[in-house]
């Protein structure tokens, strides 16, 4: 695993040094040894190295990173530039997003243009098994990524936290922060996006909150990529 560094290091030093992140560590090197794994090591803290805990201004919550080749890279809801199709999550999310603001829906699912403008895209886990969706379950990342979040939520100025699904939804108990908007949705799945998700406007009620704070809006718009050229 890569080192984590900045302001998140200070955050989140105390985890290091707690016996389930020396367990979970453990568990972590042994699974990339004996097994396929996503997303590649040097990626587990990629929401991590591209927002900084003091650039947080939206937090997403997924699951666990994509379980098919090529696809994770340590955003959740995200996928390199060359994956040729689009997963149906994000599909539902760019469809939202075109409701929403008028988007284009882009030829890719690279979300990193998100995160550098300060949208953290956490997973609740940040390892799985090829082809085993939440086969690391329950091996300590929900711990950890819990202190993220709780990071965040100490964070005092305004920021937005988009909760789809269930299991997110279950983390809004840690959000206690009277300077956050916290937007609740069912889960962008083709099996819950017809439940609440299509019609929830997230997208432009982040906009209007972070504007009435005096924030820049997000740009969500995810440009397309020349995928003959694109060699990531």
């Amino acid at each position: 695993m890569s080192a984590i560094t900045g302001d998140w290091e200070k955050a989140l030093s105390g985890e290091f040094k707690k016996p389930y992140y020396a367990e979970l560590y453990r568990f972590v090197r042994q699974e990339y040894q004996s097994h396929v794994v996503y997303p590649p090591s040097e990626d587990i803290f990629n929401a991590l190295h591209y927002t900084p805990l003091h650039q947080v201004r939206v937090l997403i919550l997924g699951q666990d990173p994509y379980h098919e080749p090529g696809q994770a890279h340590g955003l959740c809801f995200s996928v390199l530039p060359s994956t040729p199709e689009l997963p149906p999550s994000l599909q539902n999310i760019y469809k939202e997003l075109h409701e929403d603001l008028g988007c284009s829906i882009p030829n890719n699912g690279y979300l990193k243009k998100w995160a550098d403008q300060g949208v953290l895209l956490l997973n609740t886990l940040l390892t799985v098994r090829a082809h085993q969706a939440f086969s690391h379950q329950g091996k300590g990342w929900e711990t950890f990524t819990d202190a993220v979040i709780d990071a965040v939520n100490r964070e005092e100025r305004p920021i937005v936290c988009m909760l789809w699904g269930r299991p997110a939804q279950e983390k809004a108990a840690r959000l206690t922060n009277r300077n956050f908007l916290i937007l609740k949705a069912p889960h962008p799945s083709p099996l819950s996006a017809y439940r609440g998700f299509f019609g929830c406007g997230h997208f432009s009620k982040c906009n209007e909150f972070l504007q009435q704070h005096g924030e820049q809006p997000i740009d969500w718009q995810i440009e397309d990529v020349d995928k003959k050229e694109e060699n990531r």
